[in-house]
């Protein structure tokens, strides 16, 4: 039996229009409708129209939000040698190498939010597939998270790099920022990510490539924001 929605969940529901809103009147809606008592977290989810099961019609990559997330990741750095030091004087906050592998693998250890490693320690991080994986947390070159510049990819991460990636029913859910953000500060980082997804479409994607996309509060009602501005915005530049 389905869960009844609360009366501040539907109240905040009402005032949702069924119609698309442009992110400037969205974002202000959101943080107007909002009830939690929580600084919540800010997340735009987008239906694509690919098939994640075909390998040429994956949509993947990174954007670095220009205002941050709101908080600091708690990054783990998995390398050998002198990129141990380099990586604890970067700001990791946990650095090592096989020694890590063996507590993730024996232990279940993730208290992390982010993974970095460098290319000679993958042989050994590739055991951790099943437990990074299903987590979003699986190094891959493509994202920068694996790399032999450990410092740069620690500094980008603790700013506010976000890595998309669609999931088996071909959508796409990340974070761009918390309500207590300004809302231009949150208009700017959705802009950010919906325009990297934008030109991340695959070639091989046919038909209407953004289905629908929402903004919405980790507790509040999810508003359909209106991205043919922003396609068409995107579409003149190239």
């Amino acid at each position: 039996m389905a869960k009844k929605p609360g009366k501040k969940y539907t109240a905040a529901f009402k005032q949702v229009e069924t119609r698309d809103y442009p992110l400037d009147q969205a974002v202000p809606l959101l943080q107007k409708i909002k009830f939690a008592k929580f600084d919540e977290t800010v997340e735009v989810h987008m239906r694509l129209g690919v098939d994640p099961k075909h390998a040429d019609q994956m949509v993947r990559g990174t954007v670095l939000m220009p205002n941050g997330l709101g908080k600091s990741k708690r990054v783990l750095v998995i390398t050998s040698g002198d990129k141990l030091r380099e990586a604890q004087e970067a700001g990791a906050d946990f650095v090592g190498g096989e020694d890590m592998v063996n507590k993730i693998q024996s232990e279940g250890w993730t208290d992390f939010d982010a993974v970095i490693a460098t290319p000679d320690m993958m042989r050994s991080v590739g055991k951790l597939g099943k437990v990074l994986g299903p987590r979003g947390l699986m190094p891959n070159p493509k994202t920068g998270t694996v790399t032999v510049d450990v410092a740069k990819a620690i500094q980008e991460t603790k700013a506010g790099k976000v890595e998309f990636r669609v999931d088996k029913t071909g959508i796409i859910h990340a974070p761009v920022g918390k309500t207590s953000f300004t809302a231009n500060k949150l208009v700017e980082n959705a802009s950010s990510l919906i325009t990297a997804v934008l030109k991340a479409k695959p070639s091989a994607a046919k038909g209407k490539y953004v289905k629908s996309a929402t903004i919405c509060s980790t507790m509040g009602p999810g508003i359909p924001v209106d991205i043919v501005a922003l396609t068409a915005k995107e579409a003149a530049r190239e």
